[in-house]
């Protein structure tokens, strides 16, 4: 599994993702909305929709991915009763909360440095390891991934790997 996050690498990504991921932090709720339409409504892929599971629903798309931060997985599942819900994770207790919560997958990192996560320290690939190891759902890789580090991402245990640069 694979997902591209952000409308920018948008339909680049496709011959090599699986799933995108619309991440625009910038839009306010109106011109994700539109984005997210649009996107969905062209992408062969599946779409899911960073935090708002209203323009997920809205646009048709095919889950949401929640930051650490944001809104409890049983909520959203109260919303999204039959799309993929996700949790964007920096800590192993953090993952093991979001599967205990109902979650689908999640998106654990940085686990390299990584100019989109430069707020957060990489974790590295000994917890991701750790993290895929203690789960029964998917975990992704993210943060500083290239060609070079998707088989570590592999062989650390993880089903695939999120990352933005490396599908522009």
């Amino acid at each position: 599994m694979a997902i591209v996050s952000s409308a920018q690498a948008g339909m680049h990504a496709a011959p090599r993702a699986t799933i995108l991921q619309l991440r625009t932090p910038g839009l306010n709720a109106r011109e994700l909305e539109r984005e997210a339409v649009r996107l969905v409504s062209s992408s062969p892929l599946p779409v899911l929709i960073s935090s708002r599971c209203d323009i997920a629903l809205a646009a048709g798309a095919a889950g949401v991915n929640l930051p650490e931060r944001d809104i409890g997985i049983e909520f959203a599942r109260g919303l999204i009763r039959h799309g993929l819900i996700g949790r964007s994770v920096h800590s192993v207790d953090a993952a093991r909360r979001a599967e205990i919560e109902g979650a689908d997958y999640v998106i654990f990192g940085p686990v390299w440095g990584s100019s989109s996560h430069s707020d957060v320290a990489p974790v590295g690939v000994e917890a991701l390891s750790r993290v895929a190891a203690g789960l029964r759902i998917p975990v992704l890789a993210i943060g500083g991934v290239t060609e070079e580090r998707i088989a570590a991402c592999h062989a650390a245990g993880a089903a695939g790997y999120a990352a933005i640069r490396l599908f522009q």
